[in-house]
């Protein structure tokens, strides 16, 4: 989906049921396809080792309680009703939260911010009048430097496991799809089958990514709703069948008693119950795709029954068909009539829900390049049409390689399992205290609001944090592993961005000193247009000058272009350009600045180019206009019409 078309939707206050109903179909297939498939695993992953099924169903309708109330309170209450509320300029994900935060206090550490862009229309915000407990918070962040490194530790971390996530979903959905045959087949027979066709799929699945979800993207949600149906039908048929009194289960005393009969080995299987809230981050990630109508209609009256229909169609099953631990898994509640059938639809929906993270994966290093936090990798727009679908070879052959791997290292869901529970909820820890900063900051609510906020949802979320943690051996080391690689590289990347912004901005110098060494240098002016890049805003690089001293010319007409990222989602086209003139108007020097926000994806080179000489010739006819009776070193364009006082473009 285009991201212009659908911000219009999301940010527009009036929209019609058919709109808001017809974007809800659409989100199936984009928002819903991870969390869809987690009855797939959950109750495998659970029973793998931890605990046991037994004849008292103590242990069937626990895990059943406990999943009922994690999806009731982590995707339902938290995200739908609270989290998506917390969108910047109808975007959300760790970014827009981090966005969000920057602009509202001085804790970025993103280098030559200006004024100008605090008049860019997506970066202003209407909220209440700011309090006195808000105001001290905000004064005691951008008092302690050290907090702004803390936070931006804190966004990379939770952007770090959203890659981890990208490698584990993709392996264990499409790993638990296939599993379904050994129910078909020989167990010798399964154990060389299974393996090798999830590899298989998978490398089709990496090797189709460079042709853009455009032309297979109309699927999506039809597969999406197909499979919601196919497992709430099953979960009616299941409970009806076997035992009508599961429901009994959505008492939380069931819990209790879970707990106090497992004890320690209940605890550690939350890691496997935490699944099911796997892909709820999705929710708020795709924010600016979709209305926030939009996706609360389509979780809440779909999404949301049909996984409680469908694991509470599973608890009844094996209530009644007491499987030893092993043999428990999705597969075994479907009736052999449609065992084939739904087989395929379920490799189909995991097929789904693995492209949406392995897009969200390619969107998330791409913000991160934009905010200086990534090495740079090529990106290649996969559709002419669709501004928003990009493709990255060198992440897509990594997450190839690295799926096989973990798909072949692992061999069983428990592992993968205990891998992607870890990345889950470190994700969703990330953006409970990134949601609390806004409550305070952006919403102007009392601290003790964002308090219990923190307190609720971080105690529960800390809860099965620390269930996957307690497996570091048995699979939860590799996000781990990976996430602090990823911190590194991310963090020294943007810790040198800084530093040669320091440097370069120290050792500036004016057109004037330059051209004042023109004689003893040299310098001739040759025809033609000019283009130096630069970090700075304002001043000439150094690098500039080492250029004309070794080799002394320069073309009559120059232009400085800076490229710069500032903390909003998206930078109006119209807005995107800043041109002005540098030093007196014989010289033909002048300085571009053209901004990007974090989900801007860059144009290609033609492109830029002739909007780069379309807003120079545009300037220049501005300045001959108004140039009359005006002196100064540096004349504003249109793009600065309201700022000729600004400090920062002088």
């Amino acid at each position: 989906m285009d991201p212009d078309y659908s911000r219009c939707w999301s940010t527009s206050k009036k929209e019609s049921w058919k709109t808001i109903l017809l974007l809800a179909y659409q989100s199936l297939g984009v928002v819903y396809g991870d969390l869809s498939i987690s009855p797939l695993y959950v109750y495998k992953s659970t029973f793998a080792e931890d605990i046991h099924h037994s004849e008292t169903n103590e242990e069937i309708l626990g895990v059943l309680s406990f999943v009922f109330w994690t999806l009731t309170l982590v995707p339902l209450f938290k995200y739908v009703f609270i989290v998506l509320r917390a969108d910047d300029n109808g975007e959300g994900g760790t970014f827009a939260l981090y966005s969000l935060i920057c602009r509202h206090a001085k804790v970025s550490l993103l280098p030559n911010r200006q004024v100008a862009d605090e008049a860019l229309s997506t970066y202003k915000l209407e909220h209440p009048p700011e309090k006195r407990n808000s105001s001290r918070v905000k004064l005691f962040l951008e008092k302690h430097k050290s907090l702004h490194t803390a936070l931006l530790i804190l966004v990379l971390l939770g952007t770090c496991m959203v890659i981890g996530d990208g490698l584990l979903t993709p392996t264990i959905s499409v790993f638990s799809a296939v599993s379904g045959l050994e129910l078909s087949m020989s167990k010798e027979h399964h154990q060389y089958a299974v393996i090798p066709i999830t590899c298989f799929i998978l490398v089709c699945l990496f090797a189709l990514q460079h042709y853009g979800t455009h032309r297979v993207g109309f699927i999506f949600a039809p597969v999406v709703v197909t499979w919601l149906l196919c497992i709430s039908s099953l979960g009616l048929y299941n409970i009806f069948h076997w035992n009508p009194h599961v429901y009994k289960a959505l008492s939380p005393y069931y819990m209790f008693k879970f707990l106090k009969k497992t004890r320690k080995d209940g605890w550690m299987s939350l890691g496997g119950i935490l699944l099911c809230i796997t892909g709820s981050e999705a929710m708020f990630a795709d924010r600016g795709h979709f209305s926030y109508a939009a996706i609360q209609i389509a979780f809440t009256f779909l999404v949301y029954p049909a996984l409680i229909l469908a694991y509470m169609g599973q608890a009844a099953y094996l209530s009644k068909n007491h499987v030893t631990s092993d043999q428990i898994s999705f597969y075994v509640s479907v009736p052999e009539i449609v065992r084939w059938p739904v087989l395929a639809i379920a490799i189909l929906a995991s097929v789904v829900g693995s492209q949406a993270i392995i897009s969200g994966t390619f969107s998330i290093i791409n913000q991160s390049q934009s905010l200086g936090c990534f090495p740079r990798v090529k990106v290649v727009h996969t559709s002419d049409k669709i501004h928003g679908q990009i493709y990255i070879p060198e992440i897509n052959w990594t997450l190839m390689i690295l799926c096989i791997a973990v798909t072949i290292g692992f061999r069983d869901v428990k592992h993968m399992g205990n891998a992607s529970g870890l990345a889950v909820m470190a994700v969703m820890l990330v953006t409970t205290c990134l949601t609390s900063l806004v409550i305070i900051l952006c919403w102007h609510k009392p601290p003790i609001v964002a308090l219990c906020f923190l307190f609720f949802f971080g105690s529960i979320e800390l809860l099965y944090f620390s269930a996957s943690l307690i497996k570091f051996r048995e699979g939860a080391w590799l996000p781990i592993l990976l996430a602090l690689f990823l911190v590194t590289v991310m963090f020294v990347w943007h810790y040198a961005t800084i530093k040669k912004y320091e440097y370069d901005l120290h050792n500036k110098v004016s057109l004037e000193w330059l051209l004042a060494l023109g004689p003893s240098l040299g310098i001739a002016r040759v025809p033609g247009i000019g283009i130096a890049f630069t970090d700075l805003t304002s001043g000439i690089p150094a690098n500039f000058l080492r250029f004309v001293t070794n080799l002394p010319a320069f073309h009559r007409v120059l232009v400085f272009v800076c490229v710069k990222s500032v903390p909003v989602p998206f930078v109006p086209p119209a807005e995107r350009y800043l041109v002005g003139r540098v030093g007196p108007a014989a010289h033909r020097s002048y300085r571009c600045i053209i901004r990007y926000g974090y989900r801007d994806v860059h144009q290609d080179v033609d492109s830029f180019e002739s909007d780069l000489v379309d807003k120079l010739a545009d300037f220049i006819r501005y300045d001959w206009c108004h140039r009359r009776g005006t002196t100064g070193n540096e004349k504003v364009g249109p793009g600065l019409a309201d700022h000729r006082a600004s400090k920062d473009w002088q």
